[in-house]
C-alpha cells in the first residue's frame, strides 16, 4: 500500500511538473499581441505585409518585420480592406481533431467518476466484509473472559449456558428441546452489555461476528438489508458461531403506520431482511444472536417475540455486592493501599455503574501517580469520587465571604435535617469547596440498596432538600438561586407522590402519570384527565411541599444553635465527614444539657 502510495505521488508530480514548463513553454513562444483598432490603423497606412488568418485569430507580420497577433469579431468586413491594400493572406483551417478530444475528454470524465465509484463501493463493502469476518477466541489479543466480568452473576451464568449450547448443542436437544436463537442484553448504558459479548468472544471457541447497529444503515437504498443476508450467509458457513450486534435499536425501531420515504424506509427494509434472517435458521444451523440495547422500549414487537429473541437478560446498575466484586476486579490492575476496605469505597458510591466504577479506579490511579504516591490511598479514591459526582475542584474561584457563609448555612440546613428525621440515609460529607457549577455539597450514603420507598423516606427527603433554601430565609432573612436545583428534585419526588405511587390522602391510590406519548403513538391515559383533576393534582402537591416548608422552618428555629456550630464548623474546615458531622452533634447535644440543667438551677433557686 505504501509503494502504491509513492507511485501515486510520484506520477502526480510529474504530471504538475510537466504543466508548469507547458506554460512556460507558451508564455515564451508568444507573439505581442497588437490592437485590432491599431492593426486597422496599419493597413490603411500600408504597413502592413501579410497575414494568416485562423478563424478570429489573426498572425501578421509588417513591413519591418515584426511579428505580432490580434483578433478580430469580423473576418467578412476585414477581408475587403486587406485586399484593396495587397496585404498577403493566408488561412489555416480550425484542427478537425480538437471536437474530438473534447468528445474524448467528456467520455473520460465520465468514466473516471464511475471507476471512482465502483471503487469507493468496493471498498465500503470490502471493509463491511473484513469488519464481520468472525475474530475467533485464539485471535483475539485483548482477550476478555467471564472472570473479568462482575457485578452481573445472573446474566453471566446465562450466557454461559449459551456457550454450552454452541459447543456441544445434543446435549441439550436429546429431550426434544431447541436451541434459543437469540439473546437480547438490555439495560442502561455501562452495566457491562458489550463487556459480556467481549467475555463470549473470549470464552467461544466458535466464530463470532460483533457489529453495530449502524454498521447496517446507509444512505445507499437496500444496501442494509444486503449486509444483513451478508452477514447470516457467512454465519451459517461457519456454524455454529455467534452474532453480536451492539446497539440494536438503530435498525430494530418499531416501525412505522404511515408510509414515509427516505432513510426511514431503508431502516425498515434493514429490518425485515433481518426478521427474515432470524426466522430461516435451520434446525441443523447452531448460529445465535446476541443483541445489546439501552432502548428496549423502542424495540419492534416482532423482533422480541419467541422464536427470534427467547432470551431477555435485564442488567441492572449493581447493588452493593456487585459494586464490591467490580471494584476487586478493577483494584487487581492497580497497587492499592493494603489498608484500604474497598467494601466502604462500594458502600459510598451508590447508583454507580460498572463502567463508572472502572472510571472512578482510573481516575484515582491518575490522581495518586500525580501525587507521586507509590499506592492509591482511600483520600484518592474519595478526590476521584467527588471529581466524578460533582465536578473538578475550582481552587481558582473568588468566592466572598458573604457567598461562603450563605453556602455554609446552605448545607448545614441539608445536614441539620438529615440528622434529626426519621427514615433518613446516614450522612457522608459536607463540604463547602466548589465543584462544577455547585458552591456546597451535603452527601448522603444508605446502608443498603433501596428497592422500595416509604412515604415517610419520602417526606423526610423533601424536607432535606428544603432546608437550605429555609436555613438561608431563617439567618439571613432572604433568598438565593442556589436552593434551584434543591426545588426542581423536591417538586418532582412531591409530584410522583401523588401521581405515580398513590401515597396522597386526598387524590387516593390512583395513577396520574402525566406520560408523553409512546413510540406507537398510543395516547397516554394522562392525556385523558380533566382540568379539575388536574388543577387537584396541582392544589395536592403544593399543600405537600407547603406542610413539609413549614415543619422544616419549626425544626431549623427548635435547633437554631446546632445550625450555627455546623455552619461555623464549615467555614473553618470547609469539608466535614460523617465521624466530624456526629462530633459537633454531640457538642450540640452536650451544650442544650448544660444550658436545660443551668436554667433548672435557676429556677430552683428562684423559688
Amino acid at each position: 500500500m505504501k509503494t502504491h502510495f509513492q507511485n501515486t505521488l510520484f506520477l502526480c508530480l510529474i504530471v504538475i511538473a510537466g504543466l508548469i514548463g507547458y506554460n512556460f513553454y507558451i508564455i515564451s513562444t508568444r507573439l505581442p499581441e497588437r490592437a485590432y483598432s491599431t492593426f486597422l490603423s496599419d493597413i490603411k497606412d500600408d504597413r502592413i505585409d501579410k497575414v494568416s488568418i485562423q478563424g478570429g485569430k489573426i498572425k501578421g507580420t509588417d513591413q519591418n518585420g515584426t511579428p505580432f497577433t490580434t483578433f478580430s469579431p469580423d473576418i467578412s468586413h476585414l477581408m475587403p480592406l486587406l485586399t484593396e491594400h495587397n496585404v498577403e493572406i493566408s488561412t489555416i483551417a480550425p484542427p478537425k481533431i480538437l471536437p474530438l478530444l473534447q468528445d474524448l475528454m467528456i467520455v473520460i470524465l465520465l468514466f473516471g467518476g464511475w471507476l471512482i465509484f465502483n471503487r469507493k463501493t468496493k471498498s465500503r463493502s470490502t471493509s463491511f466484509a473484513q469488519q464481520s469476518r468472525y475474530k475467533s477466541a485464539g485471535s483475539n489479543s485483548s482477550k476478555v473472559s467471564f472472570n473479568d466480568v462482575a457485578g452481573i452473576s445472573e446474566a453471566r451464568e446465562e450466557l454461559r449456558e449459551i456457550i454450552s449450547f454452541l459447543k456441544n448443542p445434543q446435549h441439550f436437544t436429546t429431550l426434544g428441546g431447541r436451541i434459543p436463537k437469540g439473546v437480547l442484553l438490555e439495560g442502561p448504558p455501562g452495566t457491562g452489555k458489550t463487556l459480556l459479548a467481549k467475555a463470549i468472544a473470549g470464552e467461544a471457541s466458535v466464530p463470532f461476528y460483533p457489529l453495530g447497529g449502524s454498521d447496517f444503515v446507509e444512505m445507499f437504498a437496500g444496501l442494509g438489508a444486503s449486509r444483513v443476508r451478508e452477514l447470516f450467509s457467512e454465519a451459517k458457513k461457519h456454524a455454529p458461531s455467534i452474532i453480536f450486534i451492539d446497539e440494536i435499536d438503530a435498525i430494530g425501531g418499531k416501525r412505522s403506520s404511515t408510509n414515509q420515504t427516505g432513510t426511514n424506509d431503508e431502516r425498515e427494509q434493514t429490518l425485515n431482511a433481518l426478521l427474515v434472517e432470524l426466522d430461516g435458521f435451520s434446525s441443523n444451523e447452531t448460529v445465535i444472536i446476541i443483541a445489546a440495547t439501552n432502548r428496549a422500549d423502542v424495540l419492534d414487537s416482532a423482533l422480541l417475540r419467541p422464536g427470534r429473541f427467547d432470551r431477555q437478560i435485564t442488567l441492572t446498575l449493581p447493588d452493593i455486592k456487585g459494586r464490591l466484586k467490580i471494584l476487586e476486579v478493577h483494584c487487581k490492575k492497580v497497587t492499592i493501599d493494603r489498608n484500604l476496605d474497598l467494601s466502604i469505597l462500594a458502600r459510598s458510591i451508590p447508583g454507580f455503574s460498572g463502567a463508572q466504577i472502572a472510571n472512578l479506579v482510573n481516575e484515582a490511579a491518575l490522581l495518586a501517580a500525580r501525587r507521586k504516591k507509590q499506592h492509591i490511598e482511600t483520600s484518592d479514591f474519595e478526590d476521584a469520587k467527588d471529581k466524578i459526582i460533582m465536578g473538578l475542584e475550582r481552587k481558582s474561584a473568588v468566592i466572598s465571604e458573604k457567598s461562603r457563609r450563605l453556602a455554609a448555612y446552605h448545607e448545614a440546613g441539608h445536614t441539620l435535617m438529615a440528622l434529626i428525621l426519621p427514615e433518613t440515609d446516614p450522612l457522608h460529607k459536607i463540604t463547602i469547596i466548589p465543584r462544577g457549577s455547585a458552591l456546597g455539597l451535603t452527601q448522603q450514603l444508605p446502608f443498603d440498596e433501596h428497592l422500595t420507598f416509604s412515604r415517610i423516606y419520602l417526606i423526610s427527603r423533601i424536607k432535606i432538600l428544603m432546608g437550605g433554601r429555609l436555613a438561608e430565609e431563617l439567618i439571613f432573612s432572604s433568598q438565593t438561586t442556589g436552593a434551584s436545583n434543591d426545588i426542581v428534585t423536591a417538586t418532582d419526588i412531591a409530584y410522583r407522590i401523588v401521581c405515580d405511587f398513590g401515597m396522597s390522602k386526598e387524590m387516593g391510590p390512583i395513577s396520574y402519570s402525566v406520560v408523553s406519548p409512546d413510540y406507537n403513538n398510543e395516547t397516554s391515559h394522562a392525556n385523558m384527565l380533566s382540568e379539575q383533576t388536574l388543577r387537584e393534582i396541582n392544589l395536592d402537591v403544593k399543600k405537600l411541599i407547603a406542610e413539609c416548608c413549614q415543619e422544616t422552618a419549626e425544626l431549623l428555629k427548635g435547633h437554631n444553635l446546632f445550625l450555627h456550630m455546623l455552619a461555623e464548623s464549615l467555614l473553618v474546615n470547609e469539608t466535614l465527614d460523617g465521624d466530624e458531622i456526629d462530633i459537633v452533634y454531640r457538642c450540640y447535644l452536650n451544650q442544650k444539657s448544660i444550658e436545660k440543667e443551668y436554667h433548672l438551677t435557676s429556677n430552683t433557686r428562684r423559688s
